[in-house]
């Protein structure tokens, strides 16, 4: 409950750029508001974003995401540190279990993101090569800092090729490694590889090796040294909470949404990487606002905000 006995306006799960956005425009609507988050934002990753407006010099994945937590809390927000295992609705409200916590709220706004499919390397090893740039996942976002370095793609099939086909662009020294055995690219797709002049190479990918500005690839014949590699393996949505609300997915697991934001479930909205569209902190923010500015009007119209 917020303010003693009553339930927050809205609760938003996920703390990553689109949770915290809306957070920061629902407590400046001077509704109650809890941001429960399991700290897995995908955002923690970036060691440097070169490509966030206002940060002409860059800014790191979690100083962002401090900043941006740190604003919302000056307007009001409530913060948990837990991760949402629960979620129903009773009448008119949803209860969400969070740790030892059980919190009732009028709306909520699920931005919880999807996980990236991990190349098989430790915990440590990931952590220490995605604070190097030597691990990237998301060419729009950092494909300009690999312009003409050795780039190798993990993956295969359309979306394999399509991550090599969009770094062709700044490198042409671009590799796609299968994860496992053979490459299985029909006729066409294998033309499109040699045309863009993008090498191909068989896997699996036996372990992987972190050097003075390389990182090395283990192949069943060689290794091979690259400046940086992108796994394109995909990824899982986090719909779990909606489906089992009930709410329309689509047939990758992203939740399905109207213009502003609404998911089929009364009082249930949805932004971010879980709704699809561009994996983008920009783009996750835009859709933020419009789902703020929405459960801040649909609320109103039920009982008008006066103060």
């Amino acid at each position: 409950m917020a303010n003693g006995s009553r339930p927050f306006d809205c609760l938003v799960i996920g703390g990553g750029p689109a949770g915290l956005t809306a957070a920061i425009y629902l407590a400046r609507f001077h509704l109650s508001v809890s941001v429960v988050d399991g700290g897995e934002s995908r955002a923690g990753w970036i060691p440097v974003s070169h490509n966030h407006v206002g940060f002409p010099d860059g800014i790191g994945g979690l100083e962002l995401l401090a900043r941006m937590k740190a604003q919302a809390t000056r307007y009001g927000s409530h913060h948990v540190a837990a991760e949402v295992t629960s979620l129903t609705k009773n009448g008119d409200l949803f209860v969400a279990v969070a740790g030892d916590l059980t919190l009732h709220a009028r709306t909520v706004l699920l931005a919880t993101g999807v996980v990236n499919r991990r190349p098989a390397m430790s915990d440590d090893m990931h952590a220490q090569a995605l604070s190097r740039g030597l691990l990237r996942y998301c060419p729009i976002c950092d494909g300009f800092e690999v312009t003409d370095r050795r780039v190798g793609v993990i993956g295969t099939g359309a979306g394999g090729l399509g991550e090599a086909e969009f770094l062709r662009s700044f490198t042409a020294d671009v590799t796609l490694i299968l994860p496992y055995g053979m490459h299985d690219l029909d006729a066409s797709q294998r033309r499109r590889v040699h045309k863009a002049g993008i090498k191909l190479l068989a896997g699996p990918c036996l372990a992987f090796d972190l050097r003075e500005g390389a990182i090395v690839v283990a192949l069943p014949n060689k290794n091979c040294d690259f400046d940086a590699i992108y796994p394109a393996l995909g990824s899982d949505v986090r719909c779990n909470l909606a489906v089992g609300l009930g709410s329309i997915v689509s047939s990758c697991g992203c939740v399905t949404v109207d213009a502003k934001q609404r998911t089929n479930v009364p009082g249930l909205y949805a932004a971010g990487d879980v709704v699809e569209g561009l994996d983008q902190i920009s783009y996750a923010m835009g859709q933020a606002a419009v789902a703020a500015t929405a459960i801040r009007n649909d609320l109103n119209g039920l009982q008008p905000l006066h103060r």
